[in-house]
């Protein structure tokens, strides 16, 4: 994890010809007058989205959100009087369970034949849960002892996995040794990669992984590391292929919809606290709009460095994205604040 550092980068706000605000703070302007992002993908904002009585629901940390089949958002937090929150898409709150994951941080959804699973990975129990949607446990992936990597379960801090349609599993150790750990549906290590460090094949900071299927015969792995500005592309195997460079962008987990991906970026520019926004890429893996961020401009087919504009966000976390293209936006301490709803214009 980087080091936490008091905020002191200056923002431009002169797009929205406003003057400079502190974070999530909007006194004197109209938020949901405002149009955010660039190009094709541009959203109005719903600072109220998912609010509650903090008191009877409370949020410490809103890690990661996910869609059901029903269309319901589950939101994942490290608060255990409820670790779990599942709204509609106009923010009720239909239900609410956990009470056992103290350190709730990655929560992904797979679909097996029919019945959905969730898997969270808790960074304090230094293993990943899969669970019904009602929280009752079904499968529980300890620290892997038996990759040799590791002698003892504090050295193993999972934040992420991704699911294959095989039932394969991929543990991002993205706040350990950085290593991913390839199972089978039981359990079973089948292979194990990375590892710290700066070289292409290595992570600094492997904090999220999913399965990128956009070219349906050549399913790949996308695998965030976050302190090193870049979004690295592996075979299922583990090759390392290539890295997408997004420099001046600490990106959270690759969130894919449709032909694009999302990231929450949780900090920008020099990497201050409170610098926060989101990132979208096209299908080609250029970043085309950035809602809380500066312009997406390439020279020579590189990307300039990207810094926030905007104080909208102070650390998004994670992004999910519905069918109407709408994005949530779950924050890393930021107040104890319930989710961003953002709305595709």
């Amino acid at each position: 994890m980087m080091k936490r550092r008091h905020f002191l980068e200056k923002t431009s706000v002169a797009s929205l010809g406003l003057a400079a605000m502190g974070s999530m703070s909007f006194s004197g302007w109209n938020a949901k007058d405002a149009v955010i992002g660039h190009g094709s993908h541009r959203y109005k904002i719903d600072l109220d989205w998912g609010k509650l009585n903090s008191k009877q629901f409370p949020v410490q940390d809103c890690h990661e959100m996910v869609q059901d089949a029903k269309g319901r958002i589950i939101l994942l937090t490290n608060h255990t009087k409820n670790n779990v929150l599942i709204y509609d898409k106009s923010g009720k709150l239909l239900d609410s369970w956990g009470t056992d994951y103290p350190g709730a941080h990655g929560l992904t959804l797979h679909d097996e034949n029919g019945t959905e699973y969730l898997y969270i990975s808790d960074n304090n129990r230094h293993e990943v849960i899969k669970t019904t949607l009602d929280g009752r446990v079904i499968q529980v992936f300890p620290f892997p002892k038996e990759s040799g990597k590791y002698q003892k379960k504090e050295e193993y801090i999972p934040t992420e996995t991704a699911i294959a349609d095989n039932g394969d599993i991929y543990v991002a150790d993205g706040y350990g040794a950085q290593y991913i750990t390839h199972y089978d549906a039981k359990g079973n290590i089948k292979n194990i990669f990375g590892g710290r460090g700066e070289d292409d094949h290595l992570f600094n900071n492997a904090h999220g992984i999913c399965i990128d299927k956009r070219d349906a015969k050549n399913p790949i792995l996308l695998i965030t590391a976050r302190q090193q500005n870049k979004l690295k592309r592996f075979a299922l195997d583990g090759t390392y292929l290539d890295s997408i460079d997004l420099p001046g962008a600490y990106i959270c987990r690759p969130v894919i919809h449709g032909n694009h991906v999302y990231l929450a970026t949780i900090w920008s520019g020099d990497g201050s606290e409170g610098t926060g926004f989101v990132s979208i890429l096209d299908e080609n893996n250029r970043l085309i709009s950035a809602p809380g961020g500066s312009k997406p401009v390439y020279e020579q087919e590189k990307l300039n460095p990207m810094h926030q504009t905007l104080k909208i966000f102070r650390h998004p976390h994670d992004v999910c994205v519905d069918e109407d293209e709408n994005i949530y936006v779950a924050q890393w301490n930021s107040w104890a604040s319930y989710p961003i709803k953002l709305y595709r214009v």
